[in-house]
């Protein structure tokens, strides 16, 4: 939610932007260290429902290979789209050249 309140207010200051950019990062880092701390000291459940804790399915290779698969398949139909499609999800606004005299005519005060 945050990440995207700011990329909503970047036309009103330089310093929303340096948000905007960071902040997925952070995401994308503590997104890493929840998989490391949830598969390091709990591991995975069996699908047997057993709840002892010596008889859990280890990460790797079996979840690693599935989480794998899931990340290589999502990059294959992101870069489908980045180059071969690249304008199907665009903005046809993004082609008008900038002029800095006059104003957007969506941005509008309230």
């Amino acid at each position: 939610m945050g990440i995207g309140f700011l990329g909503y207010v970047l036309p009103y200051g330089q310093i929303f932007f340096a948000l905007h950019f960071v902040l997925p990062f952070v995401l994308a880092a503590l997104v890493i260290m929840h998989l490391i701390a949830v598969h390091e000291t709990a591991g995975a459940s069996n699908p047997l429902g057993t709840p002892a804790y010596y008889d859990r399915i280890p990460f790797a290779p079996y979840y690693l290979f599935k989480d794998l698969i899931t990340i290589f398949l999502f990059m294959f139909g992101l870069s489908i789209f980045v180059f071969f499609m690249p304008n199907v999800l665009g903005d046809s606004e993004n082609y008008i050249v900038a002029n800095p005299m006059q104003t957007p005519a969506a941005i509008v005060p309230e």
